[in-house]
């Protein structure tokens, strides 16, 4: 008999003894289950406790206390950590990266707080008091906080389901506050508890499926603004959205807003696709929102478009973020409903914000703090709830910008802020004849980076591809195994029973996808006489195997070394002949 060994991540095979120990077998068969998702969280709460409670040592070191809240202070702060050795050079490129951050921030923020149902001020509200908190409390250099497309459309199509937004504005505005202080203490308590591993149940695939459902439902959502459309459906279906607009574009639709949006569109791709052809011109897709508000509103102005039927935004309110704590509604009868949102919120922002900062921290070779940067998404957010600010979260787009622009730090994020307390002091009044359909057109130019059409391709529309591929992967196994040993087949004849065998100790877990392709790899075996088995898997892999009944499919040939393995495959067919 001859069989072969397959370790699935040490190249090394270990010379394992041939005593055979069947009861040992049954020690990895029978391993525990692992633990379920309250002993994790309660697991995850002692440390966090234990953790704590070792780093404040007794008052009477002094020194070391005082050594010890320092430290404390700079793991809370980090902003004191990297604020020690910050020079007039790294300031300059802050600086620089700053602005042109402003400069795609304010035309932004104003439209996704259209598309959240609020006034357009909240946009802007949301890109102050949030980033000036991430700079003292976060851990990336690149990662650009403020309004992002995707949690304001969650917004705006769950909470109109409590409180309509035209019927009630107030309401509505208050519970969107509401629901961004429960983000924001699910947020915390995730980073304080050390929970950071429940944003992994969110999978791959689901997150790209999402997001660019999200993507298309937002774009359709703009054909109100670039058709000039004064009554739209508030739902946010595509049938529901492309009924209203066909009713619309037969009766109550403005040319003269479509031809302004898709001209200024067609210049915002344009600007984009010269910057990315030439990186030196990095700053002008960045600043070209700002440049088609700017001229959009000039137009506007000086022809008084708005009389022909041109919408404009109209009034914004001036001033900094006014307090809105006693707009908390912790009395409302939908609390419980609006506490689900939150935390629906809080998570999509999360994967959001530490996707793009892994993204980026990956690319300058640094580490982000996944737990600190759940603390630092919360408080800001908390805050930013009394400050009239709704959830904010880390914006691809705007952390691209950010790091084209060769930021340094976080101070780039205070230097943008600064830029929009100027603007909500100086310049509102400025923006009163900004034409509507500019904003949908800005927000229309950011979709497509909210879709990633390799991987819908790949997940989606490419299924039976992948089926097939994953055919073939199970066949880097078997037909692998085949070549390799044909001579030996050819030359002991055709009736010679082998087995394969997987060592999977340096397998740590194992999904859907694995299972489907041991499964496989399997069946290629066994319609050739060939037998699989499986050494030394860990609790968390064997656990998986037996609810996905691949132990009993493979007869229960589960062994804790290949020499065990060996010795009973081979005894097995001794027995047999």
């Amino acid at each position: 008999m001859a069989s072969l060994a397959i370790q699935t991540g040490n190249p090394e095979i270990h010379d394992h003894e041939r005593i055979g120990h069947p009861e040992k077998t049954q020690w990895v068969l029978n391993a525990p289950e692992p633990p379920s998702l309250w002993q994790e969280l309660m697991d995850s709460v002692r440390e966090t406790t234990l953790f704590h409670a070792r780093r404040f040592p007794s008052v009477k070191d002094k020194g070391s206390f005082s050594r010890t809240v320092i430290s404390s202070l700079q793991a809370i702060f980090p902003i004191f950590c990297w604020c020690r050795n910050y020079k007039t050079a790294k300031f300059k490129k802050d600086l620089l990266a700053g602005l042109t951050l402003a400069s795609l921030c304010i035309p932004q923020s104003i439209g996704y707080a259209t598309l959240a149902k609020l006034d357009p001020q909240y946009g802007l509200y949301t890109s102050v008091i949030p980033p000036l908190i991430y700079a003292v409390m976060g851990t990336s250099r690149d990662i650009a906080i403020g309004p992002v497309a995707v949690v304001s459309l969650l917004l705006s199509s769950m909470i109109p389901k409590l409180e309509d937004p035209e019927a009630n504005p107030v309401a509505y505005r208050n519970l969107v506050l509401t629901t961004t202080f429960f983000a924001g203490i699910f947020q915390a308590s995730f980073g304080l508890f050390r929970l950071g591993f429940l944003v992994d149940f969110l999978s791959h695939a689901a997150i790209v499926g999402f997001v660019a459902g999200a993507a298309i439902v937002i774009g359709l959502q703009q054909m109100k603004g670039l058709l000039g459309i004064t009554h739209f459906t508030n739902k946010t279906d595509v049938i529901s959205v492309m009924e209203a607009s066909w009713r619309a574009v037969h009766h109550s639709w403005n040319p003269h807003n479509f031809l302004l949006g898709c001209s200024f569109l067609t210049f915002i791709l344009i600007t984009r696709f010269v910057g990315r052809r030439n990186k030196k011109l990095f700053w002008l897709p960045a600043i070209a929102p700002l440049i088609s508000v700017v001229l959009s509103t000039l137009l506007v102005y000086l022809t008084s478009a708005d009389e022909h039927g041109i919408l404009i935004i109209k009034h914004i309110k001036k001033g900094l973020n006014p307090t809105s704590f006693h707009q908390l509604q912790f009395n409302n009868p939908h609390i419980g409903e609006v506490a689900k949102i939150g935390l629906i919120v809080a998570v999509v922002a999360l994967t959001e914000a530490i996707a793009v900062g892994r993204s980026f921290a990956s690319i300058k070779g640094y580490r982000i703090n996944g737990n600190q940067e759940m603390v630092a998404m919360g408080f800001m957010n908390i805050l930013g709830s009394v400050t009239s600010c709704y959830v904010a979260t880390g914006s691809f787009s705007r952390s691209a910008v950010n790091f084209s622009a060769g930021c340094e730090t976080a101070m780039s994020n205070i230097v943008m802020a600064i830029t929009v307390i100027v603007s909500l002091e100086l310049f509102t009044r400025l923006l009163y004849f900004t034409p509507i359909a500019i904003l949908s057109a800005i927000i229309l130019s950011a979709l497509p980076g909210l879709v990633d059409f390799h991987e819908a391709y790949m997940y989606g529309f490419n299924e039976q591809k992948m089926k097939n591929q994953q055919k073939m992967y199970a066949s880097s196994f078997s037909n692998s195994y085949s070549d390799r040993n044909v001579n030996e087949e050819e030359s002991m004849g055709k009736n010679t029973n082998q087995a394969v065998i997987l060592d999977m100790s340096n397998l740590t877990n194992i999904d859907v996808s694995g299972i489907a392709s041991l499964e496989e790899l399997h069946k290629n075996l066994a319609s050739s006489g060939k037998e699989l088995a499986i050494t030394n898997p860990n609790w968390q892999v064997i656990h998986k195997l037996r609810v996905a009944n691949f132990v009993t499919k493979i007869g229960g040939r589960v062994f804790l070394t290949i020499g065990e393995a060996e010795e009973a495959c081979l005894g097995a067919k001794m027995a047999a002949v």
